[in-house]
C-alpha cells in the first residue's frame, strides 16, 4: 500500500512538474510601425531568435511589422492594457506618457554615436525609461533609427531659408511642431503608415527621417530632393506592457531583458553599417541629394535654441543640466 501510494505521489508531481513547465510557455507579440526593412527589424529579429533560445522555445516572440497591430498611439494603449506585450518605437512618441522623453528630440543634442550610445545606455536613459512604470510601461532598452534629415518634393536645399513654406510632416509631439515651425515651415503631424500616401498625393511636401528610413520605405518614388542636416538623432525605445513583465519570474524577466540588450549591439551595427550603402540606393533612384554648408548649420542651430529654451522648461532644467554635465565629460 505504502509503495502504491508513493507511486502515486510521485506520479502527481510529475504530473504538477509537467504543467507547471508548460503553463510557463507563452507566445509574445511585438510590434513596429514600419515595414521589416526598417532598421529596428534586424533588433526585433535578433530578439525573438535570443528569447527562443536562451527558453529552449517555451517563449516566442511573434514579430508585427507595418503597424499590423495599430498606429503607435493605439500600440501605447494596448501595451499599457497587456493586450500587446513589446514593442519598438521612437522615444518622441513616449514623450505623451512622460514628458521628460522629449529631451531625446532636442535638435542637436548628439554629437555622434559614441555619445548617444553613453547616455541612452546610462543613467540617464535608465531614468527615462524608469518614469514610464507608473503608466503600464516597462523600458527594456534603446535601438537607434540614427540621425533625421529633410526631403521633400519641391526644391533643393541648399540654405536654411530654402526651408521656408515647406509643409513637412513631423512625428506627432509638440517639440517636432515647434522645431518646424521655427524654420518658417508649415508642421503637419501624421502617423506614420499614412506618410508616403500623403507625400503622393502631394498633401504635404516633405518628411524628415534617418537615410534608412527614406530608403526601406521607398521615398525616392514620391520625394525627388534630401539634404543632410542631422538636426536629431532618434533612439528606439523597446518596451513591454508592465501587466505582463509582473507576470514573468525573475528568470524570464532576466532573459528578456539581456535579449534586449544583446539585440541592441546587433541592431546599432547594422543600422550604421547601412547608411551609406542606402545614402547610395537613394541616389541611384534619383534623389538629389545636399549638404547644408558649416554657416548655414550654425544658422539652422540659432533657429533651434528658442524651441531648445522653451522645452528645457518643460522636460525640468534639472534634467537637462544633467545631460549637458554628462555630454561635456564625454567631450573632455
Amino acid at each position: 500500500m505504502k509503495r502504491l501510494m508513493l507511486k502515486s505521489l510521485v506520479a502527481l508531481a510529475a504530473v504538477a512538474a509537467f504543467g507547471a513547465a508548460h503553463a510557463q510557455e507563452r507566445t509574445l507579440k511585438m510590434a513596429l510601425a514600419s515595414p521589416d526593412t526598417h532598421p529596428a527589424a534586424a533588433g526585433m529579429k535578433k530578439f525573438a531568435e535570443t528569447v527562443s533560445a536562451k527558453t529552449n522555445g517555451r517563449i516566442k516572440v511573434n514579430l508585427f511589422f507595418n503597424s499590423t497591430l495599430g498606429s503607435d498611439q493605439a500600440v501605447v494603449t494596448a501595451i499599457k492594457g497587456g493586450t500587446v506585450e513589446l514593442a519598438v518605437m521612437n522615444t518622441g512618441i513616449l514623450a505623451s506618457e512622460a514628458k521628460e522623453l522629449a529631451i531625446f528630440d532636442f535638435p542637436f543634442l548628439f554629437a555622434n554615436e559614441k555619445e548617444s550610445d553613453a547616455i541612452v545606455d546610462g543613467p540617464i536613459g535608465r531614468k527615462m525609461h524608469a518614469l514610464l512604470e507608473p503608466k503600464g510601461i516597462v523600458g527594456l532598452g534603446y535601438w537607434e533609427l540614427g540621425y533625421r534629415q529633410i526631403t521633400n518634393s519641391r526644391r533643393p536645399i541648399n540654405k536654411v531659408d530654402d526651408i521656408d513654406g515647406l509643409k513637412l510632416r513631423v512625428i506627432p509631439n509638440p517639440i517636432n511642431v515647434d522645431w518646424v515651425k521655427a524654420l518658417g515651415a508649415n508642421p503637419t503631424p501624421l502617423p506614420f503608415p499614412e506618410v508616403y500616401g500623403a507625400l503622393e498625393q502631394k498633401a504635404i511636401d516633405g518628411q524628415e527621417n534617418p537615410i534608412s528610413v527614406i530608403a526601406s520605405n521607398k521615398f525616392w518614388e514620391v520625394q525627388k530632393h534630401l539634404v543632410i542636416t542631422n538636426h536629431q538623432y532618434n533612439p528606439q525605445s523597446v518596451i513591454m506592457s508592465k501587466k505582463v513583465w509582473d507576470t514573468l519570474s525573475a528568470a524570464d524577466r532576466k532573459i528578456i531583458d539581456e535579449a534586449a540588450d544583446e539585440a541592441a549591439r546587433t541592431q546599432r551595427e547594422q543600422a550604421r553599417a547601412a547608411v551609406a550603402a542606402n545614402l547610395d540606393l537613394l541616389k541611384r533612384n534619383g534623389m538629389q541629394v545636399t549638404q547644408l554648408p558649416p554657416a548655414e548649420v550654425t544658422k539652422l542651430r540659432e533657429k533651434m535654441k528658442p524651441v531648445i529654451a522653451k522645452y528645457t522648461a518643460n522636460v525640468g532644467e534639472a534634467l537637462v543640466n544633467e545631460m549637458q554635465a554628462e555630454l561635456a565629460k564625454l567631450r573632455r
